[in-house]
């Protein structure tokens, strides 16, 4: 009972009532089990955006070129995260689904504002709902559209969201946001922003760091020539994974 009571008491293992402190302790739990999570960061450039995290596996026997933890969504939306990765999977799977209702809908695909608004209502309703449990990810989404341009948003287990400058989340985000704090200015280029980012996770990392132990994701702004597809092929991506190889030449500078 004891332990209990240090976590919130009977109010700790309830979802749908609030505590007498106006707290819902279970999406407290769901943050403290992203705080638990790798750490991820996302900047946002003049030029585009980088969102980058730590890619570890809990064995050398796993292939670890089947983990992804920075998931493209559309060509102009990429997700990076930290906490759990089945609950990653899932509002990776929704996200896409929702991405390609409003593409078929439309005719182009959602704006980052709004894909985001749809994850975070998707995270929300897990919230109030008896029978299921908060999401245990926070999230960073990354994109491009012709309204808002290059923008980066964080999204929490509550279902709550924002859009950031520069952000970081998972086990060493406090650390992470204050190297941050001090890099960051409004100026930065995309080159400088993956510099950043790249010693900003140095900070906090344990072991080597190499192109296989981190993932890296771009938005680049396109030019108006890139946003024009020639007959029978498709718009240029602007949200892209980085390569092994490109990763690896980064690091090397």
């Amino acid at each position: 009972m004891s332990s209990a009571a240090g976590g919130g008491g009977a109010y700790s293992f309830s979802l749908t009532t609030f505590s007498p402190s106006g707290k819902l302790v279970q999406i407290e739990h769901a943050l403290a089990a992203v705080a638990q999570g790798t750490t991820s960061l996302g900047i946002k450039a003049t030029n585009g955006i980088v969102i980058a995290t730590e890619k570890k596996s809990s064995s050398i026997l796993i292939d670890d070129s089947m983990i992804e933890k920075v998931a493209v969504i559309c060509p102009n939306i990429g997700i990076v995260y930290s906490g759990m990765g089945p609950d990653f999977r899932v509002l990776v799977t929704k996200a896409r689904k929702t991405a390609q209702a409003y593409w078929k809908l439309y005719g182009e695909y959602p704006p980052t504002r709004v894909l985001t608004q749809d994850i975070a209502t998707v995270m929300q309703e897990a919230t109030q709902s008896g029978g299921v449990r908060p999401f245990g990810v926070s999230l960073l989404v990354a994109g491009w559209d012709k309204v808002r341009g290059p923008s980066l948003y964080q999204v929490d287990p509550s279902g709550s969201f924002w859009a950031w400058k520069a952000s970081a989340i998972g086990k060493n985000m406090i650390n992470a946001k204050t190297f941050l704090e001090k890099r960051y200015n409004d100026d930065i280029s995309l080159e400088d922003a993956i510099h950043t980012a790249l010693l900003t996770l140095k900070e906090g990392f344990e072991g080597q760091m190499t192109e296989k132990t981190i993932e890296i994701g771009v938005v680049t702004v396109p030019s108006p020539e890139d946003l024009v597809a020639a007959p029978g092929e498709r718009i240029k991506p602007v949200f892209r994974k980085l390569t092994e190889e490109e990763v690896r030449d980064y690091l090397a500078l």
